[in-house]
């Protein structure tokens, strides 16, 4: 199994990839205003063309720095291979976000409103599951343990980093 720092390297695109959007907001909407059966928007106001690509190129940017400046990380996969793996963390991370998105559209949940970890967890497990079906030989060293460490831990700077953006006032809610 990966130790708890380098559960947390392995993870850093992913969170990075989240992130970002918060810093570089969009105007027009993934959904672009559309309304689901429901009467609700697909995913809502927040989620932008441009913090989707930008969350995915910083994520990935970030994987491959770290990646080139510390290539015992992830000692399994060689650079090329962590680089890819950093995209499908930043991707699988938005999309995840996305999915999350909707989730909350459909149970009624305004743009803004929360619900307990799904907030926090689709964004990391769609991402860890794009990683390991890419490259199942992360499986063991993850294992169980690392799942619920990551989630856990997720769930915490999660937020955490939420309630600092707040305090800054780039987000509107602390969560």
């Amino acid at each position: 199994m990966m130790d708890y720092v380098q559960l947390l390297l392995f993870i850093l695109p992913a969170y990075v990839a989240n992130a970002v959007p918060v810093l570089i907001p969009g105007r027009t909407p993934i959904d672009l205003g559309q309304r689901h059966d429901d009467g609700n928007r697909w995913f809502g106001p927040g989620k932008t063309f441009r913090g989707f690509v930008a969350g995915t190129a910083a994520g990935t940017l970030f994987g491959i720095l770290l990646a080139w400046y510390w290539p015992q990380a992830l000692p399994l996969l060689h650079f090329e291979e962590k680089a890819g793996l950093s995209f499908l963390l930043a991707f699988g991370a938005m999309s995840g976000d996305l999915a999350g998105s909707f989730l909350k559209r459909r149970l009624h949940v305004p743009p803004g409103g929360k619900i307990r970890f799904l907030d926090q967890v689709p964004f990391v497990l769609v991402a860890l599951a794009l990683a390991i079906l890419a490259f199942p030989v992360l499986a063991g060293p993850i294992g169980w343990w690392g799942l619920a460490f990551l989630l856990a831990f997720t769930v915490l700077i999660h937020r955490a980093v939420n309630f600092v953006a707040f305090c800054a006032g780039l987000k509107k809610v602390p969560w």
